[in-house]
């Protein structure tokens, strides 16, 4: 029997390497799975602009009891990004926080974490005065939170094996990098998170498509600045400039036929014309300053300005079924989408520096008829009151009145009516913000290109269509009954059988239906704030 034992004695302490050397091999593997720590990663070259203390990752993790699967990929996050914060930097949260929570908040399931997250980024959105220090322990612990829920989101919702663990840390920028090394990158080289938006976000895969031609440009140094044109033209007049305006639009695809002479003809007419309607201007071929001071940003500036919105359009959910309201401030325009299909777009007027329309999503629940106007306290300290210290009669001659007392500020609202300054309907999808689309009185802003006027608000051009739209499945609202309504002088609600998502958007760069590069003006300095941020100079 001692001999059996002796025999097998052998093999057992064999077994037992093995299975140790196994068990190796798998804590081996999960260690790759962490990223290294990327201390190349500083604060002078940084994305944003303060840094986590890495026991903050570690108590977090323990607080919690995350699961091994998500705790790794939570370390190796913060490992790719030196404990760089991701949601925000000392002036608030970030532009891809305010993405993320969207996208959240479009898909968000019921648990009560996702609740009580977005509640919490609700209020910080709301707070305009929002600063935050690298050790305020609100703003560790909203941030860890939502680097979990992104981490659960992407393994959630992402097709498996398309967007990988070093993919996905690449989602929200960490170090200021080189703009054309980083376009030639997602061009030329294979990545899997890249290959997934092309193969679902079509705006993502056709402004790729754009930067390859930036690109191009920058390399073959054929771009030429514009200078000392004169800004009246005549057909068949002629200018030494008028041949590098050639070149440039050319090398755009403006104009379609290359041509070296100096003659203002037709043909430059109708590239101007192009270029013009495609920078969100009245086409009129005129070679002003305006046109001047948007042709002269150099290609360079429009990579940069595309790589932005390349990844303003990762936050952007799958097209979702049903219809969605999407509004493009720097577009100023609203489009109606039913699934993929754009049913149609309208004009809008939105908020005026210092009132910036905010971007998030939401969803359109209420349509109000005959609205009153109440009007907010902000307002009424600013505007109401002064003009009542000026006017006894300044309540009546704007059709106002005073219904209740907040604080010692009076509440005032508008009366129903062609005066009111919200039109005759208003569409409310309920937000923090108190942002909301309504009709206006002051139809002639529709006319001009830029419309920025508002207090933050979003004025439709064309409301009655957006009602008849909305409530077009609803037998009870004929197009009859929605005009009498409008004109009835009684507020009234109506609530939507099936509410509609908003997306307030900001993009300055797209690729339209016609397969046209559209470019805008930066009106918030959103672009330029992640500029500074994102590019080495």
């Amino acid at each position: 029997m001692k001999k059996l034992f002796l025999v097998f004695l052998p093999v057992i302490f064999l077994l037992a390497c093995n299975e140790q050397s196994v068990k190796h091999d798998k804590e081996e593997k999960k260690v790759k799975k962490i990223s290294k720590r990327d201390i190349s990663i500083t604060s002078a070259n940084s994305y944003n602009d303060i840094f986590l203390d890495s026991m903050d990752v570690v108590n977090f993790i323990a607080k919690d009891s995350i699961p091994d699967s998500i705790s790794r990929r939570i370390t190796s996050f913060y490992n790719a990004r030196n404990y760089q914060y991701a949601w925000f930097s000392s002036a608030g949260l970030s532009e891809q926080a305010m993405g993320f929570t969207s996208l959240l908040n479009f898909t968000a399931d019921t648990s009560k974490e996702q609740k009580s997250l977005l509640k919490k980024l609700d209020g910080m959105m709301a707070d305009s005065d929002l600063t935050v220090s690298a050790k305020d322990k609100n703003a560790v612990n909203t941030e860890l939170r939502l680097t979990r829920n992104f981490i659960e989101y992407t393994r959630n919702n992402f097709e498996k094996g398309y967007v990988k663990r070093k993919e996905a840390e690449r989602f929200i920028p960490s170090k200021k990098v080189d703009a054309v090394e980083i376009a030639d990158s997602l061009i030329n080289k294979k990545h899997n998170d890249d290959k997934y938006f092309d193969d679902i976000n079509e705006p993502y895969k056709l402004l790729k498509i754009q930067l390859k031609k930036y690109l191009d440009i920058t390399r073959s140094n054929q771009w030429q600045q514009i200078q000392g044109i004169p800004q009246k033209f005549k057909l068949g007049d002629s200018s030494s400039s008028i041949k590098a305006l050639k070149n440039n639009l050319f090398l755009t695809g403006d104009l379609t036929v290359k041509d070296s002479s100096k003659v203002y003809d037709s043909l430059l007419q109708g590239a101007i014309k192009n270029f013009q309607r495609r920078t969100g201007f009245t086409p009129d071929g005129k070679i002003s300053k305006e046109f001047l001071s948007r042709f002269n940003i150099t290609p360079l500036e429009r990579i940069q300005q595309i790589l932005i919105n390349m990844n303003r359009m990762r936050w952007l959910p799958v097209t979702p079924p049903g219809k969605l309201a999407l509004v493009n401030i720097p577009e100023f325009v609203l489009h109606m989408y039913d699934g993929p299909k754009e049913d149609f777009s309208m004009p809008v007027v939105v908020g005026k520096e210092g009132h910036n329309t905010v971007l998030f999503s939401d969803k359109l629940t209420t349509i109000v008829f005959s609205p009153y106007w109440n009007v907010p306290p902000s307002i009424v300290k600013k505007e109401i009151l002064p003009g009542m210290d000026k006017d006894p009669n300044y309540l009546q001659s704007h059709n106002m009145e005073v219904y209740g007392n907040a604080g010692g500020i009076p509440e005032v609202r508008q009366l129903p009516g062609d005066k009111n300054s919200l039109g005759k309907v208003k569409f409310l999808f309920p937000n923090i913000f108190n942002i909301y689309f309504h009709d206006t009185p002051a139809k002639s802003l529709f006319s001009k290109d830029q419309r920025a006027y508002s207090h933050g608000c979003i004025r439709l051009s064309d409301p009655t269509k957006m009602a008849e739209y909305l409530l077009q499945d609803d037998k009870a609202w004929s197009p009859e009954k929605i005009n009498e309504a409008m004109n009835s002088g009684n507020e009234q609600f109506v609530q939507l059988k099936n509410p509609v998502p908003v997306f307030i958007t900001y993009y300055t760069a797209w690729v339209d239906k016609n397969g046209q590069l559209n470019f805008r003006d930066d009106i918030y300095g959103h672009d330029k704030g992640v500029m500074e941020k994102m590019f080495v100079k």
